[in-house]
């Protein structure tokens, strides 16, 4: 690894969060040599229980989702409930460059931890809140997660499926690390303006924020109600019928994308060994096919042909003719990707049971910085006695607050 010296380091953090969204911010600053410090209560971050959902064994000692999300941090585990470890927390607080929190507003209040009561007491710290739904409206206080607030309420089960079919499957994460990169820009700036002016500043996403935003195209275009079509729709009928995934002949799919269908529609019939629609005026330009309503009748002379080969020869005739598209993969496909390994989205690594197992690397590349290592995510409050020795605790100070169960340090075997 490059061992020049890395963005963020010298930078603290002290992260308030659990689950996804928010996490992500903070690994990708401790990516960048930021010291990113989790705070968790004793039984830690619910994620730490997901994996039967997500089809993993639950092991504390090997659960490659704790890892993604937390990787490279350091952990303390606090009974916020308590005062002494209220004292501590707040003492960590006066040594951090950012915070980061995921808890509802009125949590935040109730614990004296809102923004504007924390700008007074620490006014060069950057406050950066992830919620659910946004900070105002009737809904703000709604629990949110990526199903809910990002996928359903931002339009993608509604719009983003076939006509008369159920909404798509989806899976936990994609939402939450969109708006945890989202958050995570916002951070960065506002710590760039606090290194600057002295002058901290309050950075604010949602899933729901982030979802509206990156449907703005299909939001926006949803005002002019008598032009195209209305989503849901049939895929046969899209205004750009290329832009879909066909079937090949051995039951896998091919995604073309032709933003300006004229630019691509006579090399790709060419391509389908359909020459003889080069110069066909009912399906080239758009205009026409959209005039001639002829969208359903065209989608259906593509899925003739692509259905006719395996998909590893659509991908050959595809890649010689340069036209954009990829083969649908499975996720198993991907841990496999060669594109995905030269570009270093992976990172093996072997657990004290001996077993390797490949995990994702955040996607931010750094030139002079190299590849960040890839240190595992803490334990339960693993690094909680360290820390406060840090911030002036002694021994005996820290076997007392652990007496009193204020102060949590995983020590199951």
């Amino acid at each position: 690894m490059n061992e020049k010296r890395k963005p963020l380091q010298g930078v603290r953090v002290i992260e308030l969060a659990n689950f996804i969204a928010a996490a992500t911010a903070g690994r990708f600053m401790a990516d960048l040599g930021a010291d990113v410090i989790k705070i968790e209560a004793e039984r830690g971050d619910p994620l730490r229980y997901t994996a039967p959902s997500e089809g993993r064994p639950l092991d504390m000692y090997e659960n490659t989702t704790w890892e993604l999300e937390n990787g490279n941090k350091r952990c303390i585990s606090l009974n916020l409930k308590s005062e002494k470890a209220r004292e501590a927390f707040f003492k960590l607080l006066e040594t951090a460059d950012v915070l980061i929190t995921n808890w509802r507003v009125q949590a935040l209040q109730r614990a004296g931890l809102d923004y504007e009561t924390l700008k007074t007491k620490y006014p060069k710290l950057v406050y950066a809140l992830c919620t659910g739904y946004g900070e105002y409206g009737p809904d703000k206080d709604l629990p949110g997660f990526d199903f809910t607030a990002f996928f359903a309420r931002g339009g993608y089960l509604e719009t983003l499926r076939q006509a008369d079919s159920r909404p798509m499957n989806v899976a936990p994460g994609l939402g939450d690390h969109n708006v945890g990169m989202n958050l995570a820009a916002g951070i960065l700036a506002a710590l760039y303006q606090a290194k600057v002016s002295g002058h901290g500043e309050k950075v604010e996403t949602s899933l729901f924020e982030t979802a509206v935003y990156n449907m703005g195209m299909m939001v926006q275009a949803a005002q002019y109600t008598d032009v195209g079509k209305k989503y849901p729709i049939d895929i046969r009928e899209a205004d750009n019928p290329c832009n879909a995934a066909f079937k090949t002949k051995d039951g896998r799919y091919i995604q073309i994308c032709f933003p300006d269908y004229n630019v691509y529609y006579k090399t790709f019939v060419n391509v389908l060994g359909r020459s003889d629609l080069a110069e066909n005026e009912k399906y080239y330009p758009i205009q026409n096919l959209q005039k001639n309503g002829l969208n359903r009748e065209f989608h259906d002379i593509v899925c003739e042909a692509m259905v006719q080969h395996d998909a590893e020869y659509w991908v050959q005739k595809l890649v010689e003719a340069d036209l954009p598209f990829a083969k649908a993969q499975s996720w198993e496909e991907i841990l496999e990707d060669k594109q995905a390994w030269a570009n270093e989205c992976f990172y093996s690594m072997t657990y004290p049971n001996g077993n390797t197992r490949t995990l994702v690397r955040t996607p931010v590349k750094f030139q002079e910085m190299g590849t960040p290592e890839y240190k595992r995510g803490p334990l339960i409050g693993e690094q909680g006695a360290e820390i406060l020795k840090e911030i002036g605790y002694t021994d005996a100070q820290i076997k007392e607050m652990q007496a009193s169960k204020e102060l949590y340090i995983w020590d199951k075997p």
